[in-house]
């Protein structure tokens, strides 16, 4: 998946400098994978025990208006392991969660900081935030996406099958903010994506259009079905996320109705290929979207998937603040 010669990567590299994350849409192909091959490379790094600091004495400030175990423990991991610090601020630790503007605490933490992560609700607060800020902005989460998750996932990915373009994957649920990133990043990468939801919870039409657009560039194919039979058909890669997102507890009942015929489990994964790779993005509710002979099964790599968020996220800061 290399980017091939010195001359372009270095390249690629210096046209990242000072970018902000907000979608994936906003990324070339090139430089999705240069990013996927760099958090490789920092992996490689990390495991042989090797220093790597190009962020010394840097800081990122990370805003959580929604709650993370992966966002959170990445973030602060990773950039304590590239020489910075990391800042936790929830939304009662700054005057954002008492009326500040978004656009006044992003002027004011440009001032202190060298990058922002922000996880939050609405993707308008996340363009609000890199309108006004002056530093890299990274979406660590909003309801329209989640570019973050997705570089881990096709990251690891790339590890168990050596290569992306071409490769199906069916995603069954809810088309939500892990549906549109899937999308749009399988489209960059020549993924074919096929998404199986009921009816009610398709991905945003526009996020579907977009990926379709982009596919005719790279060859990928865009299927959104009814049918979870349909869409996990010779699969390489099957994922699912929870029914109800954090903020939808309310519809936990309705969702629950609405998808109890697309829980992935042993007989829809016989339709995958034999060695297809389940993926999670976690949390996880166990025999509610998933069983747990197929999550705790030989094909699940949820936990190198979980793993990879680190390493996918000090690419990122590296790329983005270095």
């Amino acid at each position: 998946m290399s980017q091939g010669t010195t001359g372009v990567t270095e390249a690629i590299a210096a046209q990242l400098k000072g970018r902000d994350l907000l979608e994936l849409n906003d990324y070339s192909p090139e430089e999705i994978t240069y990013l996927i091959d760099l958090a490789i490379e920092l992996k490689r790094k990390a495991k042989n025990g090797e220093v790597y600091q190009p962020l010394l004495g840097k800081t990122i400030g990370l805003i959580f208006e929604k709650s993370s175990t992966r966002t959170r423990v990445s973030f602060e991991v990773g950039m304590y392991q590239l020489g910075g610090h990391a800042l936790f601020l929830s939304k009662n630790d700054i005057q954002l969660g008492r009326g500040e503007t978004v656009g006044d605490t992003a002027q004011v933490m440009s001032r202190y900081l060298d990058g922002i992560m922000i996880r939050t609700f609405g993707h308008d607060k996340v363009e609000e935030l890199a309108r006004y800020a002056s530093v890299p902005v990274i979406n660590g989460l909003s309801d329209l996406a989640h570019p973050c998750q997705v570089l881990a996932d096709y990251q690891t990915v790339y590890e168990h099958k050596g290569k992306l373009k071409g490769l199906k994957l069916a995603y069954i649920g809810d088309g939500n903010n892990m549906a549109h990133s899937l999308l749009i990043g399988g489209a960059k990468l020549g993924v074919h994506v096929s998404i199986a939801g009921p009816e009610g919870y398709e991905p945003d039409a526009a996020v579907v259009a977009e990926a379709r657009e982009i596919a005719k560039e790279t060859g990928s194919v865009i299927t959104v079905t009814r049918s979870p039979q349909e869409a996990v058909q010779d699969a390489d890669v099957i994922y699912t996320d929870v029914w109800a997102s954090m903020g939808f507890e309310a519809e936990q009942l309705a969702r629950e109705a609405a998808f109890k015929d697309y829980q992935v489990n042993e007989e829809l994964v016989k339709g995958a290929k034999s060695d297809y790779l389940f993926l999670h993005c976690l949390p996880a509710h166990r025999e509610e979207e998933v069983s747990t002979g197929v999550i705790d099964g030989p094909n699940s790599v949820i936990f190198d998937q979980a793993e990879n968020r680190l390493h996918a996220q000090k690419a990122l800061m590296a790329a983005l603040m270095g």
